[in-house]
């Protein structure tokens, strides 16, 4: 029984020691040395802010952040040289051109809300290389950041048609196009084997590139595209090329399409669309 009463008392004085230490540390939290201010923001963050964020509400992220990106690949952050280059060339190009020819709010209105800027290549397993992704029509992550070069064409070319690619997936999100219609066009030519031919390939079998070739949602998003890269004199270059009439006859029936969703479902003459973002796509090299 002692012994007992011993051990009871000193149960006792461990829990009195343990609460007395939970107290200390409760205060001792009071003093944490965390810095929980919020950092001051530097030119490009305001510049950021002025042009994209206040203006569409479109948040970017540059600096790193592994819930934004796949960690099972080989991806970093861009130099923050290049991050306000890349974004003029979008702002330019596709922001400026759709706010002429749709109106100003359009894009307020029907965007995604998050640009996650990439500075290397995503690779991928198959060899391919992903130049964007779109996420439930609310966020875009634009690869090869660091490889943006304003005053070659290609290279501008290049890298907005990753962003006029994606946005046309959100606009299909926001009013789905004539699927009936589209599939009908090339209804056998689409595979998962894509990239296993090129694009001149392709564009014989009545696909305007071989991604096209994967499903028939890439295949209408490449179609409006690569429509708004190339200029018209640059598109009917392409058509030129293309020795089957049967297939050149099916691309133009792709852009028929293109063309009446664009005005049907927005109001928006795609032909102007495209000349806009010409003219601009000229003042940014030129620039």
């Amino acid at each position: 029984m002692k012994i007992l009463k011993q051990v009871k008392k000193i149960a006792l004085l461990t829990l009195v020691a343990l609460l007395f230490n939970a107290c200390s540390s409760e205060e001792g939290l009071k003093e944490s040395q965390l810095d929980l201010s919020t950092p001051a923001k530097s030119e490009l963050d305001n510049w950021i802010d002025t042009n994209y964020l206040n203006t569409y509400n479109i948040n970017i992220i540059y600096k790193w952040n592994q819930n934004v990106v796949d960690n099972n690949r080989f991806l970093y952050p861009p130099l923050q040289t290049k991050v306000q280059p890349a974004l003029e060339i979008v702002q330019k190009i596709w922001l400026e051109s759709y706010k002429a020819i749709a109106g100003p709010d359009f894009v307020k209105k029907i965007a995604p809300r998050e640009f996650v800027l990439v500075g290397g290549i995503n690779l991928n397993t198959t060899g391919t290389i992903t130049l964007g992704l779109a996420e439930g029509g609310q966020r875009i992550t634009l690869f090869e950041t660091d490889n943006v070069n304003k005053k070659n064409r290609e290279n501008v070319k290049r890298f907005i048609h990753t962003i006029q690619h994606e946005y046309i997936h959100i606009l299909n999100q926001t009013k789905p196009f004539d699927e009936k219609t589209f599939s009908k066009i090339t209804p056998t030519g689409y595979t998962s084997n894509w990239y296993a031919t090129s694009t001149a390939v392709a564009r014989e079998q009545g696909f305007i590139t071989d991604y096209a070739r994967s499903n028939i949602n890439e295949d209408f998003a490449e179609m409006a595209s690569i429509m708004l890269v190339n200029s018209k004199a640059e598109y009917e270059a392409i058509l030129n090329a293309i020795t089957s009439t049967t297939a050149k006859a099916s691309i133009k029936s792709k852009e028929a399409v293109v063309v009446k969703y664009f005005k049907d479902a927005f109001g928006i003459d795609f032909y102007k669309l495209r000349d806009e973002a010409e003219k601009n796509t000229n003042a940014v090299i030129n620039g």
